[in-house]
């Protein structure tokens, strides 16, 4: 029997979530050697989120400080960085330093804070030649103050950058950015009738930016930890077992390839 239009809720689910093409389809084996010509530039994740996991793990595996496997850590990104922007993903998100992590040490908060301070000055001008965009996600002004000036010098020194937009998601806890969010539309006088998924999407960090189709986290661990809870609703989940300073390029790459054999239906 014939039925009418199904009546649908105002606020169901926006345009932003229509399903991208399948790219290679469920039966299809990849090799990475392969990736320029199974991953055309459309068939790329437009955002890439990473929960990078496993630092301490692989200092300790090294017989090193958890600051040695931190400093480890940066020359990781260091080296990925390059490989997203010669792919063409346009926004990288890292998660460098949740909210959560003050209950650590005072000699492994202080490290970290050292460690941000020492790239940003001396990477800043790397990520300019390249084209790199950096924008921090969090609490900027709970850090300490010589920590937000370098963070502060290298947004506005990147701020022309056009071919990768790098989230930097640092002091930052996912729960804590709805609380922020919802704090900011409480401000703006939104009439409680009006307020929908798009009003609540422009008040996060992340305004303005397409969600994360693609969340992969490293260390084997398989929680998200806070991370980016309201963006990732619609996200695909990549777990590796790498501990953070050994995910090079080539496993980014398997992660993109396994992103391109899922079909992605958002309940349709």
């Amino acid at each position: 029997m014939a039925r009418g239009p199904v009546a649908r809720p105002t606020d169901a689910p926006p345009i932003a979530h229509a399903p991208r093409s399948s790219g290679a389809g469920a039966e299809t084996s990849f090799s990475t050697t392969d990736l320029d010509h199974l991953l055309p530039p459309e068939e790329l994740p437009h955002h890439v989120a990473i929960i990078m996991d496993g630092n301490r793990r692989w200092a300790k595996r090294q017989g090193i400080s958890e600051v040695e496997g931190h400093s480890a850590g940066v020359e990781a990104i260091r080296g990925l960085l390059k490989h997203v922007v010669r792919r063409g993903l346009p926004v990288l998100t890292l998660y460098a330093f949740s909210r959560e992590n003050w209950a650590r040490s005072d000699d492994e908060v202080a490290g970290l804070f050292s460690l941000l301070e020492q790239a940003i000055r001396s990477e800043t001008p790397e990520l300019q030649a390249q084209g790199v965009r950096v924008r921090l996600l969090g609490r900027l002004e709970e850090l300490p103050a010589m920590t937000r000036r370098s963070i502060e010098g290298a947004l506005a020194a990147t701020a022309a950058g056009d071919r990768l937009q790098l989230n930097i998601a640092f002091n930052y806890a996912g729960r804590t950015e709805l609380v922020d969010a919802f704090r900011r539309v409480a401000a703006s006088g939104v009439a409680p009738d009006a307020i929908d998924e798009a009003t609540i999407s422009e008040a996060l960090y992340t305004a303005g930016m397409p969600d994360p189709d693609l969340v992969i986290r490293t260390g084997g661990e398989q929680r998200m930890s806070n991370f980016l809870i309201w963006q990732s609703a619609y996200a695909e989940f990549y777990f590796c077992p790498l501990l953070w300073p050994d995910f090079g390029p080539e496993a980014l790459d398997a992660a993109l390839l396994e992103f391109a054999r899922r079909t992605r239906r958002f309940g349709r």
